[in-house]
């Protein structure tokens, strides 16, 4: 179900994240409207704020079924029967498990995954940081584990993180990344963004970015989160959510 909310701010920027800071939301996790532009007036005179519109989805609310009436009987009258107290447990806390134990089953699985897929390939595992596992895949032509865009790439890192924390109380991130895709991606995509961005200012017209993952886009929010007259936010739905660029004049003037 989708709800909106309306923000005011002193640019366009402002106004989005005046919005998110209600929402406590991220910018990926909403649509933007721009409902009036914010003008600075003449020595303070006839300015206003900039407006937004903020769509977001929640999840839909499940009617509560109504129970049944039913025939009123006569009560029975029960003798209490003395029990003995229910015996106290303590709640024992689960530990995680370890380092080992979680790469072997990242190894089994991808082991298994690969061979089905008619993939040669050595799994180098190296722990990344706390709560999180970085995989490279290496080898000649892994093109097939990358596929168009990196879409085979992220279907294997998502199998793979489903059926690493299944089952488990403490999740754990696994990255997964072949032929440095992901580092050459990234820096694709940052091009990209300040060449749009420049074309943004240039011609005062907002742009629309073909439909990415949220990964690949929140690389563009990031990298353009300091460009000058330049706001991004996110529009549509998975699979096909697409990240505009828009003109935001003075979005830093302030």
């Amino acid at each position: 179900m989708l709800k909106w909310i309306e923000a005011t701010g002193r640019s366009e920027e402002a106004a989005v994240q005046n919005a998110l800071e209600q929402l406590g939301l991220d910018r990926d996790s909403v649509s933007v409207e721009v409902l009036e532009r914010a003008k600075n007036g003449f020595l303070g005179f006839g300015s206003s704020p900039a407006k937004v519109k903020v769509t977001y989805e929640v999840p839909d609310e499940v009617p509560q079924k109504t129970p049944a009436a039913s025939t009123p009987t006569a009560p029975v009258k029960k003798e209490p029967t003395p029990s003995a107290p229910a015996p106290t447990v303590e709640a024992v806390p689960v530990p995680p498990a370890k380092a080992e134990e979680l790469e072997d089953r990242v190894k089994d699985f991808l082991t298994g995954l690969l061979e089905q897929m008619g993939v040669q390939a050595n799994i180098v595992i190296v722990p990344k940081e706390e709560n999180g596992i970085f995989v490279t895949l290496e080898g000649s032509k892994l093109g097939a584990l990358i596929g168009h865009r990196g879409e085979t790439l992220d279907a294997i890192q998502q199998l793979t993180n489903y059926a690493v924390n299944r089952g488990r109380t403490h999740r754990v991130r696994v990255h997964i990344d072949a032929e440095n895709y992901r580092a050459k991606r990234e820096e694709s995509l940052k091009r990209l963004a300040n060449k749009v961005a420049a074309k943004v200012v240039k011609y005062r017209r907002n742009i629309t970015l073909e439909p990415m993952n949220a990964y690949e886009r929140h690389v563009i929010h990031e990298s353009l989160q300091d460009y000058d007259d330049v706001i991004t936010y996110s529009t549509g739905t998975e699979p096909n959510r697409r990240t505009v660029v828009a003109y935001s004049r003075g979005k830093h003037a302030y």
